[in-house]
C-alpha cells in the first residue's frame, strides 16, 4: 500500500495507554484512517475529541455493537493493540495473565480475519507471553509471519535512557543515549545492556557495582515505581503511550516513508530472521531451548523485521542478568503458546 494511505487500528483505545497513545498517533503525517475500539463506549467520545486535530487521518470510533471490532480492524496496515486491564498495587504483569490472554486472543482471531497482513504492535501485558498467544492464534489460522508481529518492550529502552543520565548527573542528555534492553518485558527478564551504550557510559559509574545494581532494579520495576506514585489509581500509562507511539513511528518510517537504519529493540519471534538465533546465541551461550521469542535490536524495514543486528561482548555482570532472564523467559514463553495448544 502506498504511503498515500496507511490505516492504523488501536484496540483498546478508550484506556489509559490507548487514549493518549492514539492522540499521538492522530499527529503522525503519515496515518491517513485511525480507527479507535473499545468495549466501552467512551471509545466513540474519545475518537470524536481526537479527530477535531487537524492532521492528516480520519478518526472513527468503535465498540463490540454493529460489528465495530471487524470494522476497526478492515484492511488495517497497523494494528496496536493496549486493551486489557492495569495492573494495581502489588499485582505483577504475571497477575494480569488470566484476564489479559483471553482479551489478546480474541483480538488476535479478529486480526487474523480481517487484516491478516498488519503489522501488529502487542503492548497487553504480560508481553512476554501475550505475544507468544498472538504468534499461536495467527499458526492456526494459517497467517502467521514472524515478520510483522512485535511485542512493544520500547518503554524499557526510554526508561534506561533516562534513568542512566539522571544517574550521571545529566538528565538533560537522555535523549541523545541509546542503551540496548534485551529479553522480555518484566521484572528480571528486561536486561539492560550498559556495556552496549551508545554513547558510552561514565566509567565512573560503570565500576561502581551498588550504583549500577540499582539503575538496573529502577530499569526492570520501573512500573512498580508509578503504581506507587498514583497510590493504586493506575499504573505506567503515559510513558507507555509515548513508547508506543515511538514504536509505530519507526515503523512507518521504515515501511512507508523509505527510511533506512531504522533499529528498535523489540520481542520477536526468532525465526523472523536468520541472524535472530545467532544474536541471542552471542548473549546468552548455546542453550536457547524454550526461548521462541527475545527482545533485540532489530533494524524494521518495508516488510517488518528486516534483520536482527548482533552485540558486542558483554560483561560478566551481564551475562549473570541474561541467565536470570532466560529462567524466567522460558516460563512466561511455555505459559502464553499452552493458552492457545492446551
Amino acid at each position: 500500500m502506498s504511503s498515500s494511505s496507511v490505516k492504523c487500528s488501536v484496540l483498546g483505545a478508550a484506556g489509559g495507554i490507548g487514549a493518549p497513545l492514539s492522540l499521538l498517533l492522530k499527529q503522525s503525517q503519515a496515518i491517513t484512517e485511525l480507527a479507535l475500539f473499545d468495549v466501552v463506549p467512551l471509545v466513540k467520545g474519545t475518537a470524536v475529541d481526537i479527530s477535531h486535530v487537524n492532521t492528516p487521518s480520519v478518526v472513527t470510533g468503535y465498540t463490540k455493537d454493529d460489528n465495530g471490532l471487524a470494522t476497526a480492524l478492515k484492511d488495517a496496515d497497523i494494528v496496536v493493540i493496549p486493551a486489557g486491564v492495569p495492573r494495581k498495587p502489588g499485582m505483577t504483569r504475571d497477575d494480569l495473565f488470566k484476564i489479559n490472554a483471553g482479551i489478546v486472543k480474541d483480538l488476535a482471531t479478529a486480526i487474523t480475519e480481517n487484516c491478516p497482513k498488519a503489522f501488529v504492535c502487542v503492548i497487553s501485558n504480560p508481553v512476554n507471553s501475550t505475544v507468544p498467544i498472538c504468534a499461536e492464534v495467527f499458526k492456526k489460522a494459517g497467517t502467521f509471519d514472524p515478520k510483522r508481529l512485535f511485542g512493544v518492550t520500547t518503554l524499557d529502552i526510554v526508561r534506561a535512557s533516562t534513568f542512566v543520565t539522571s544517574a550521571l548527573g545529566i538528565p538533560n542528555e537522555a535523549a541523545k543515549y541509546a542503551v540496548p534492553v534485551v529479553g522480555g518485558h518484566s521484572g528480571t527478564t528486561i536486561v539492560p545492556l550498559f556495556s552496549q551504550s551508545e554513547p558510552k557510559i561514565d566509567s565512573k559509574l560503570l565500576n561502581n557495582k551498588e550504583e549500577v545494581d540499582k539503575v538496573i532494579n529502577r530499569i526492570q520495576f520501573g512500573g512498580d515505581e508509578v503504581v506507587k506514585a498514583k497510590d493504586g489509581a493506575g499504573s505506567a500509562t503515559l510513558s507507555m503511550a509515548y513508547a508506543g507511539f515511538r514504536f509505530v513511528e519507526s515503523l512507518i518510517k521504515a515501511k512507508y516513508q523509505g527510511e533506512s537504519n531504522i533499529v528498535e529493540d523489540t520481542y520477536i519471534h526468532l525465526s523472523a530472521s536468520p541472524n535472530a538465533k545467532k544474536a541471542l546465541e552471542g548473549l546468552v551461550g548455546s542453550d536457547t531451548s524454550g526461548i521462541e521469542f527475545f527482545s533485540l535490536p532489530v533494524k524494521l524495514g518495508k516488510d517488518g523485521v528486516e534483520d536482527v543486528l548482533s552485540l558486542g561482548q558483554v560483561t560478566e555482570h551481564e551475562k549473570e542478568l541474561l541467565k536470570a532472564c532466560v529462567g524466567e523467559l522460558r516460563g512466561n514463553i511455555e505459559k502464553g503458546t499452552a493458552f492457545i495448544t492446551a
